[in-house]
C-alpha cells in the first residue's frame, strides 16, 4: 500500500522504487518521454559516439595594433604556436567579430518553455563573445563602489544592443545581478535597482577558521563558479573584474555591498589548489580583465605591486590589465571591443606524456608592433586515469550497496512488476547539504550562481492534495521535512528533471559496458535561505553500448517527489551532479511559479 507522500509508480515504466522514479529513456517502455523508441538503423546513421583520437588545444587570440585596434584579416600561416619551446602545427583557425544588432535580431528567437517547465539554460544569440562584468565589493572602498556604479549606469545608458552582458557582484558570496541580455534598457534596469546600496557589512579581515571563509578563498571560489556557470555559453568570455585591491593582498579593508539584495545566504568557502580556478576558466574560454575600481592615484606609488599582479592575472588567461585609470565607461567599451574581436585556432599537441604538468605556451604573429592576448599555457592532466580511478571508486561504493542494499521498498504491493534490466542501481536520502564547501554543495545553496556544465530541465507540478502528519507521526519514507515544519500542512511536489546526456562521463569498463554515477538533488528553501526539505538520489550507472547512445540522443531522466509546506514562499534548488567529471547542473525556481492544475508529462528534448 501508499503511504502519504509515497507513490508507486506505475509498472512497467521504471529501473526501481522508493519515491524515485528513475529511467534510462533508452528503456523501451519509458512513460516519462511519451516517445516512441528510434527503431535500429544503420550504424553509420546512428547517433554518433564520442571519441578523442588526439588531445587538441584551443586557443582565443586577441591581436591589436600599437593604437589598440584590432588586426583582422590573417591567416593560420601568419600565427606561429610553440609549446615548451616545441614548434605546433595549427590545425584550423576562426575569425571573429562583434555581431550588429542588425544581425542579431535576424537570429531565431528560442521557443518559449512549456507551462511549469524550468531550465538552466539561456540561448545566446551572439556566440562570438560575451562580457561579464565582476563588482568585487570585497576590496573595493565605498566611494569608489559608488563612482563605479555611476559609470556603469553611463556606460549601459549609451551602449549599442548586440553584446552580452551579465552582472556578477561578490561580497560575502557571489550574486548574479543579472543575467545575459544584449537589451541596455534590461541591463540598465539592473544596475539601477534597489540593490545598488553599499552594504557597511563587517570586514573578514583575512581570518580563516571553519565558518569564515577568507576573503581570497571567496574570490577563489567565486571565480570557479562563474567558469561552471560560463560553461554553457558558447564562444569567448571577456571576464571584466572591478576590485580596489590585488589578488595576492589580503583584503583587511571594508566590504561592501552595491547590489543588496533582500536576503543573504552566505555560501561556504573551499581552499583547493588556486591552479583548479585556472582550469576551469581555461576550460570556459574565459580571459580576465582585472580593472582597478580606485581609479587614478594621486601617488602612483600607493599601487605597490598591485599592477604586476593584475598583469599575472591577465596574461595567464589572456586578457588585459587596467589601472591608474578613471575612465570606466570608457574601459569597458575598449574590452568589449578588444574582446570581440579574436581568433580561435586550434593545434593537436606533440607532446602526449600527461603528467599533470603546467605547459607554457607562445603565440606569435609575422606582423610589426602587434600586441597578442592569449592564455599562457595548460595542465596536461591525464583525464583517462582520472576517469578510471573514479570509475574504481563508483564500482566499490556498488559492490558495498550490494551487500546492504539501501532503498529497497518493503511497502510495494504484490502487484509490484519485476524490475526491467539492471541498467542502474538508486540510492535515496535526505538532509543533504549541511556544510557547503565549494563545488556541488556550494551550487546547492539558494540564490548561488547556476552551473551550466550540465543542462537541465526540469518539469515540476504540485498535488492538489493538502496533506498533515498527525501528532508525533513518523514522517512517512524519503519526506526529509525539518523538525519545524512537520507539524505543519504540505503538499508534495512532482519533479522530473532530466539532464542532457553528453555532458555526463560514462566510462567504458573492461566488461564493454558504460558506468558512472549521478546524483540527483531537490531542496527546498525559505526565504531567507533555510533549508526545509531535501532529497538526493545517487543513480549508479551501468549501460550497454546501444543504451548509452540512446541516452545522448535522449538524456537521463529522474523523477522526485519532495514535500513543500502550504503556507509560506519557498523555492526550489534543482540539481544534477556527474560525479566522473564533476560536471554541475542547477536551477532555481519559486514554487509560486508552479501553475496549480498543470500535470507533469513527458520530457522533451532540451
Amino acid at each position: 500500500m501508499s503511504m502519504p507522500g509515497f507513490r508507486l509508480a506505475r509498472p512497467g515504466k521504471i529501473i526501481c522504487y522508493a519515491h524515485l522514479a528513475f529511467c534510462l529513456i533508452c528503456a523501451e517502455n519509458s512513460a516519462l518521454t511519451q516517445q516512441p523508441v528510434p527503431a535500429p538503423v544503420d550504424p553509420g546513421q546512428q547517433v554518433p559516439t564520442l571519441s578523442i583520437a588526439a588531445h587538441e588545444v584551443l586557443l582565443d587570440v586577441v591581436v591589436t595594433d600599437a593604437a589598440g585596434h584590432p588586426v583582422t584579416g590573417l591567416n593560420a600561416s601568419d600565427f606561429m604556436v610553440t609549446e615548451e619551446g616545441e614548434k605546433q602545427l595549427i590545425k584550423s583557425l576562426e575569425e571573429h567579430h562583434p555581431m550588429s544588432a542588425e544581425g542579431v535580431a535576424r537570429l531565431k528567437a528560442a521557443s518559449a518553455l512549456a507551462p511549469n517547465t524550468f531550465t538552466n539554460f539561456t540561448p545566446q544569440q551572439n556566440t562570438n563573445a560575451s562580457t561579464i562584468i565582476l563588482l568585487d565589493a570585497l576590496g573595493t572602498p565605498l566611494d569608489a563602489q559608488m563612482e563605479l556604479r555611476q559609470q556603469l549606469i553611463e556606460y549601459l545608458k549609451h551602449m549599442q544592443p548586440g553584446t552580452p552582458i551579465a552582472i556578477f557582484q561578490l561580497d560575502t558570496e557571489l550574486r548574479l545581478i543579472q543575467g545575459f541580455s544584449s537589451d541596455p534598457q534590461v541591463l540598465l534596469a539592473a544596475a539601477m535597482s534597489k540593490r545598488d546600496m553599499p552594504s557597511m557589512r563587517r570586514p573578514n579581515g583575512g581570518f580563516i577558521n571553519e565558518h569564515i571563509p577568507s576573503n581570497r578563498d571567496l574570490l577563489r571560489q567565486a571565480l570557479r563558479m562563474i567558469g561552471r556557470y560560463l560553461a554553457g555559453v558558447p564562444g569567448r568570455k571577456n571576464l571584466i573584474w572591478f576590485t580596489g585591491e590585488s589578488p595576492q593582498q589580503t583584503y583587511i579593508t571594508g566590504v561592501g555591498n552595491p547590489f543588496k539584495d533582500d536576503f543573504d545566504v552566505v555560501g561556504g568557502f573551499d581552499g583547493s589548489d588556486p591552479d583548479d580556478v585556472r582550469d576551469v576558466l581555461a576550460v570556459s574560454r574565459v580571459a580576465v580583465y582585472p580593472v582597478d575600481a580606485r581609479g587614478l592615484q594621486v601617488n602612483p606609488q600607493s599601487l605597490g605591486g598591485i599592477d604586476l599582479d593584475f598583469e599575472y592575472v591577465a596574461e595567464a588567461t589572456g586578457g588585459r590589465a587596467y589601472f591608474n585609470n578613471n575612465g570606466f565607461k570608457e574601459t569597458i567599451a575598449q574590452i568589449v571591443g578588444n574582446g570581440s574581436n579574436y581568433y580561435t585556432l586550434a593545434y593537436a599537441t606533440t607532446n602526449q606524456n600527461w603528467d599533470g604538468q603546467f605547459r607554457h605556451i607562445k603565440v606569435a604573429v609575422d606582423r610589426p608592433g602587434v600586441r597578442i592576448q592569449n592564455r599562457q599555457g595548460y595542465y596536461a592532466v591525464d583525464h583517462a586515469k582520472v576517469e578510471q580511478r573514479r570509475l574504481a571508486a563508483i564500482a566499490k561504493r556498488r559492490d558495498k550497496a550490494a551487500n546492504n542494499p539501501f532503498g529497497e521498498d518493503d511497502s510495494a504491493s504484490e502487484e509490484s512488476p519485476p524490475e526491467p534490466e539492471p541498467a542502474a542501481t538508486t540510492e535515496t536520502a535526505g538532509a543533504l547539504i549541511k556544510h557547503p564547501k565549494g563545488g556541488f554543495e556550494a551550487s546547492m545553496q539558494l540564490g548561488a550562481v547556476s552551473p551550466t556544465e550540465i543542462v537541465i530541465t526540469a518539469k515540476v507540478a504540485e498535488d492538489d492534495k493538502v496533506e498533515k502528519l498527525k501528532r508525533k507521526a513518523p514522517l512517512p519514507q524519503d519526506n526529509y521535512l525539518e523538525a519545524d515544519y512537520r507539524g505543519k500542512p504540505f503538499r508534495i511536489y512532482t519533479v522530473m528533471v532530466k539532464a542532457d546526456a553528453r555532458a555526463l562521463r560514462l566510462a567504458r569498463g573492461a566488461d564493454d559496458m558504460r558506468h558512472g554515477r549521478v546524483e540527483f538533488v531537490t531542496l527546498v528553501y525559505d526565504q531567507v535561505g533555510t533549508r526545509v526539505n531535501s532529497l538526493l538520489t545517487t543513480a549508479v550507472l551501468d549501460v550497454s553500448e546501444e543504451h548509452y547512445r540512446r541516452l545522448l540522443a535522449s538524456g537521463l531522466v529522474a523523477e522526485q517527489e519532495i514535500a513543500v509546506p502550504v503556507k509560506g514562499n519557498y523555492f526550489l534548488r534543482v540539481g544534477v551532479h556527474d560525479v566522473a567529471s564533476d560536471h554541475i547542473g542547477a536551477l532555481e525556481l519559486p514554487v509560486d511559479e508552479v501553475r496549480a492544475g498543470i500535470p507533469v508529462q513527458g520530457m522533451e528534448k532540451p
